[in-house]
């Protein structure tokens, strides 16, 4: 159970190590938006999330990251992550938001791994 919005971003990242894409996908709101590259558009929706995923899963991923802050207001989380994905070599700081759910579980509403970052 995703008991609190830092639970979540690590549940995502232990489901990235353990190649386990339908509990990753599990893990997002079913109307989530994710941004794959900074320069690539957002994707919507859980098949669309899923598609982006099979991508990073397949490369069998260690994502580390550090917490860096979470801001929460009533059902909506915003965390802040810095990241590190290898093999691949990529690093950022996310910022994603999350809303928790009837049930108490935090889920991703959006997930934007570049955060800032903004394509040239």
């Amino acid at each position: 159970m995703t008991s609190n919005p830092s639970a979540t971003i690590e549940a995502f990242a232990d489901c990235l190590r353990a190649g386990d894409l339908d509990r990753a996908v599990a893990l997002y709101e079913p109307d989530a938006v994710f941004q794959p590259a900074p320069d690539a558009p957002a994707v919507r929706g859980l098949d669309a999330i899923r598609e982006a995923l099979a991508g990073f899963m397949a490369a069998r991923p260690t994502l580390t990251g550090e917490i860096v802050k979470v801001h929460e207001a009533g059902d909506t989380a915003l965390v802040v992550n810095r990241w590190t994905l290898e093999p691949l070599g990529l690093t950022g700081t996310s910022a994603d938001v999350l809303r928790r759910r009837p049930n108490g579980e935090w889920a991703i509403l959006v997930d934007d791994p570049w955060g800032g970052e903004c394509a040239p």
